[in-house]
């Protein structure tokens, strides 16, 4: 037990793309402002998926690659809800309606997976021949963890590859729907959500590059990674109008991510230890007996930071709500 059948992979990565498929056809066909209750069915609808294929892989392959996979969609999920602040600013910045954000949302989730599978085949390819990446991938995610906690973020919604699109590309200054071409005094032009397809898709790539590593410090399987990516991208459309306007109250969400990009560092500085040691490094040896890091110790710890994180946040916001509401 431990290894996944060929035929099981492919059958199931066919089985979630229909599932994406079946969801973008159902937004652009009935696009429209989703209600409370129905993001939060969706999610629900979409978590439950991710537990009952945690379950097929239990029995399909034993606790690895189910743990593996649950610790790496739960890591994927935690990573993504700081996607979250940004899309909100995207949105806000190319004034999309709000009757068309899901649609949006969706065509650059798919963008997304895309270009993640590509990154995560490069990744397997340079991990299967070259094991010490994982010092380079531990020191890129304690410096990304620093930096989401003690950095500055570019809140430029339209970057200079999308004022470059703008010189290069015609585009309408006003949308017609939710169609990327229509006609202005005769001239076809594209309409604004095509460059939000755009920046959405390229925002989401330049977040894997801080994802993406942090799941190979769980699994080196390129079809768990991928697969997590993709469940964890599922329930992001949803969240973004179930949690929008409580994304200001996460105060210090940051820095729960921080913690888990930290962590998930570490955890790849320990496993490079032991697969590609440095004996030349005097002392190095001592290293070598600091023992990896389980996989049910980076589960609990996401859920812990994020936790916190979550629960820290709430009580600050309620108490500044407090002192607003009390006469000085």
């Amino acid at each position: 037990m431990g290894e996944l059948h060929l035929g099981f992979e492919i059958v199931a990565l066919v089985v979630l793309c229909v599932i994406l498929l079946a969801d973008l056809l159902l937004v652009i066909k009935r696009p429209h402002l989703p209600s409370m209750k129905e993001c939060a069915g969706w999610i629900g609808f979409y978590v439950g998926l991710a537990l009952v294929f945690a379950v097929v892989l239990f029995f399909v392959g034993g606790a690895k690659p189910s743990s593996e996979f649950l610790t790496g969609w739960l890591l994927e999920y935690s990573l993504s809800i700081d996607n979250l602040f940004v899309f909100i600013l995207i949105m806000a910045k190319f004034g999309v309606p709000r009757k068309y954000q899901q649609e949006a949302l969706m065509v650059g989730i798919i963008i997304a997976l895309i270009a993640r599978g590509l990154f995560i085949l490069a990744g397997s390819v340079i991990i299967e021949h070259f094991v010490g990446v994982f010092y380079i991938f531990g020191l890129f995610l304690l410096y990304t963890a620093w930096k989401q906690a003690f950095g500055d973020e570019d809140d430029d919604a339209e970057s200079p590859i999308m004022r470059l699109v703008r010189r290069v590309i015609p585009v309408s200054e006003e949308y017609d729907g939710n169609k990327i071409r229509t006609v202005v005094d005769g001239k076809k032009m594209f309409t604004p959500m095509l460059l939000v397809f755009i920046t959405l898709g390229i925002t989401d790539v330049m977040f894997a590059l801080d994802s993406i590593p942090a799941i190979f410090g769980v699994t080196r399987n390129p079809f768990l990674v991928f697969t997590a990516n993709i469940f964890a991208l599922m329930g992001l459309r949803q969240l973004y109008f179930l949690l929008g306007g409580m994304l200001d109250r996460l105060a210090y969400l940051h820095y729960g991510i921080a913690a888990i990009l930290g962590f998930i560092g570490v955890k790849l500085l320990i496993h490079a230890i032991h697969e590609a040691p440095l004996g030349f490094i005097p002392g190095f040896d001592t290293l070598a007996k600091i023992p990896e890091v389980p996989i049910w110790v980076s589960l609990s710890f996401i859920v812990v930071a994020m936790g916190v994180a979550i629960i820290a946040s709430l009580v600050a916001a309620r108490k500044k709500e407090g002192e607003e509401i009390t006469p000085k």
